[in-house]
């Protein structure tokens, strides 16, 4: 199954249940490699990624026992250091697993990361922040070496709070001798949900959600058992839906105050949104206002909401300007709107988007993750029928996102 057809025209209704956070559960997999006995993790989502991660983490020795939403890791031992490229060319985060290993084992092959080709996402602050850390560092051959007899805490300036380094740094401070001190550290939801649980497993982290993470480490870690953060992402995706259609909908399992910058931008466009009930309520009528955004680092707006977020100003009232700050290939989706009879204009890190009357359905190619959940959402509010291809990519981080759909009264299937 690799086809979304969706027909437009349907005004979502109802309420749709947010499920765990991708960019939360990878991480927080990974970091299992670090704690003795099991980990019991819930409101894990049932996606692609996830279960590349599990692959990962299963060929470097641990036991993962998935259920409903839940996994059992165990680790008894690490057994590997060289996760197999095959897993590690899918996906970027299984180069999350170099700190961990690093801390554990003394020494890691991981082969340099895939994933979704929004632009360049270089591993420098990774490495230069593990080999502040004492790690001994060589890159050959596509291929990534580390070794350390003991990692010791270090000062590390991260030149971009990039999430990947300060995640990898996190986890392998965690075991190092000493403290570590994180500044200009990215301070996304995403970082707090791994502190908390690398400090449920006994760690001494604090700071985190902030610009400057300190990291106190210790001998052990322990297992524990952890609840994931909600998808802020699939959050937001949800909630442009909504008002793309013109839609009443309760997106409930959020957290508002991860979502700051989305909600903002969303009544900028003259949705009107509600917190009620552990969730969400937005509302709108059509057409939505135009209006002006900039992609940063949270709590500005998510770059992997721009997507979205452009699908529906493509039938706004007047122009609006999007600056993508953060990656600098991330209009790829821009071409498959226009099929769709958006009028959008690239000049450098910008798209200027002159809204129309109406898009009309057609055959496009989700060319990333994000874009196709915009895709998705251009499809919602198009004329006619549109039929999107190469939707594993949409796989990789919404959890039966055409199910939720149907059940707000889209007419989309899946084959």
């Amino acid at each position: 199954m690799d086809t979304i057809r969706v027909r437009g025209g349907a005004r979502l209704e109802g309420r749709v249940a947010i499920s765990g956070a991708k960019n939360a559960a990878l991480p927080i997999i990974a970091a299992c490699l670090l704690a003795e006995g099991e980990c019991r993790l819930e409101e894990v989502p049932h996606l692609a990624d996830v279960d590349t991660m599990c692959g990962v983490v299963r060929e470097l020795g641990l036991r993962v026992l998935p259920g409903r939403q839940t996994l059992t890791i165990i680790n008894e031992g690490i057994t590997g250091v060289a996760p197999p490229y095959d897993f590690v060319r899918r996906m970027r985060a299984s180069f999350l697993v170099l700190g961990p290993l690093l801390a554990r084992a003394g020494k890691v092959k991981v082969a340099l990361p895939g994933g979704c080709a929004i632009g360049a996402r270089p591993i420098d602050l990774h490495l230069k922040g593990l080999a502040a850390l004492g790690a001994e560092i060589e890159v050959k051959n596509g291929w990534v070496k580390a070794r350390a007899r003991r990692l010791r805490g270090a000062s590390i300036y991260l030149d971009f709070p990039s999430v990947g380094a300060t995640e990898n740094i996190m986890m392998a401070a965690a075991l190092a001798e000493g403290t570590t001190t994180i500044e200009n550290a990215a301070g996304e939801p995403e970082i707090v949900d791994l502190a908390n649980f690398i400090n449920a497993m006994g760690g001494r982290i604090t700071g985190a959600g902030t610009r400057v993470i300190r990291v106190e480490g210790v001998k052990q870690l322990r297992g524990t058992s952890h609840a994931v953060i909600p998808d802020r992402i699939e959050a937001g995706t949800f909630m442009v839906a909504a008002a793309a259609t013109g839609g009443d909908v309760l997106v409930e399992n959020v957290i508002p105050t991860h979502l700051k910058a989305v909600m903002a931008k969303l009544r900028e466009a003259g949705a009107v949104l509600e917190e009620e009930n552990g969730g969400v309520r937005v509302r709108a009528e059509l057409p939505p206002k135009a209006v002006d955004l900039k992609t940063m680092p949270y709590p500005g707006f998510p770059t992997d909401m721009q997507a979205q977020f452009m699908a529906l100003l493509t039938v706004a009232q007047g122009s609006s300007v999007i600056t993508e700050t953060v990656f600098e290939n991330r209009f790829m989706h821009v071409n498959e709107l226009k099929r769709m009879g958006a009028q959008i204009v690239i000049e450098g890190h910008c798209a200027v988007v002159k809204g129309v009357e109406k898009l009309t359905g057609a055959c496009v190619k989700a060319t990333d993750l994000r874009a196709g959940a915009a895709l998705v959402i251009a499809g919602l509010m198009a004329e006619g029928e549109t039929e999107i291809g190469c939707v594993h990519h949409i796989r990789r981080g919404y959890e039966d996102l055409v199910g939720k759909l149907q059940g707000l009264g889209a007419d989309i299937t899946e084959n």
